[in-house]
């Protein structure tokens, strides 16, 4: 394979949001290279799907990195690289801080290195914590109640402090629930263990578990449920390439948010799973998890804006859709 000045690298690129933002880059005409641990990750998506060089290993690995930008003419990092489980996080910090914290900054100092100061950062909206407002614009404060939005918060600070004293240029982008899979069913969401609802909801009406879980429903809400802002894989990975493009042109440091602008209710998302499946999804009520917010929806007038980026998917009815055709493809 013959490597130009516009191979990307994508850390965590056989992960979900990661594999769809190596489709997406693909189809902007970007060579890729994927490093991935695969600790989370899938092989097979990477090289019989995707079909592009799949380097295994890790972020906290210095040789390895320093070996990557030796022998490619890498032009930018678009980085998925993390652990995700919000609530193992709060079990097990180290292992958060670890790789998240330590392997980004190792990936970081890496890069500089290689004279590399290009770099997209999958954020997150639980840097925020709990709302004060809704939709949440991207100057709302930053307090996050769990390790995992706390390392994602330190890179944040980490990039800003960067910037200034190297011109790295970066953009970050805080995103919502991230959901729905490729229309055209070539990639999907894939978690072991999982903890979204839509696939868990889905994972229900295959048979595979016997209820979902409903985490509260004395919320001040119209049906007492969560509302969370669902936000197609899809148009996410557009809005990393788009994100990507506008640093190449010289764009400066900045931060966006990534969400549908308004949101569904747990049960909602039940009901519009039952409708497509055709399938009686069962339920069972549960008690609030502590540090779950009422209402979580982002505001991304910053991103459409900037960007230009103008999401194409944000109907439940189709996120959850292209989410079915995937799960009954790879588990039905």
């Amino acid at each position: 394979m013959t490597f130009n000045q516009s191979t990307i690298l994508v850390t965590g690129g056989a992960g979900y949001i990661g594999s769809h933002a190596v489709l997406a880059l693909k189809q902007a005409g970007y060579e890729v290279v994927v490093l991935d641990n695969l600790v989370y990750g899938h092989r097979e998506l990477v090289e019989d799907v995707l079909k592009v060089e799949l380097v295994v290993g890790d972020t906290c690995d210095r040789p390895l990195l320093d070996q990557i930008f030796a022998t490619r003419n890498i032009a930018a990092v678009m980085h998925f690289a993390a652990y995700a489980y919000v609530g193992e996080s709060v079990t097990e910090p180290a292992k958060y801080y670890h790789n998240n914290f330590i392997g980004t900054l190792t990936l970081l100092e890496a890069m500089l290195a290689a004279s590399i100061k290009t770099f997209v950062f999958s954020s997150t909206c639980a840097t925020y914590g709990v709302p004060n407002t809704v939709p949440i614009p991207e100057n709302h404060p930053q307090n996050p109640i769990n390790p995992y939005g706390a390392t994602k918060l330190m890179i944040e600070r980490v990039l800003q402090d960067f910037d200034r004293a190297y011109n790295f240029k970066s953009v970050c982008f805080r995103y919502f629930n991230a959901a729905g899979a490729d229309p055209e069913g070539r990639l999907g969401e894939d978690h072991n263990p999982e903890t979204h609802i839509i696939p868990l909801v889905l994972q229900t009406a295959l048979g595979k578990r016997e209820s979902v879980s409903i985490f509260g429903t004395d919320y001040p809400t119209s049906d007492g449920t969560c509302i969370r802002d669902y936000i197609h894989v899809t148009d996410l990975a557009q809005a990393h390439v788009l994100g990507l493009d506008y640093l190449l042109k010289g764009g400066e440091t900045t931060v966006f948010n990534l969400g549908n602008g308004n949101g569904f209710s747990v049960k909602e998302v039940v009901e519009v799973a039952q409708q497509i499946t055709g399938r009686t999804i069962k339920t069972v009520e549960c008690d609030r998890r502590p540090g779950d917010p009422p209402a979580l929806v982002g505001s991304s007038d910053h991103a459409r804006t900037v960007l230009g980026w103008d999401p194409q998917y944000t109907d439940l009815h189709t996120i959850i859709s292209h989410a079915w055709n995937w799960h009954q493809k790879r588990h039905g």
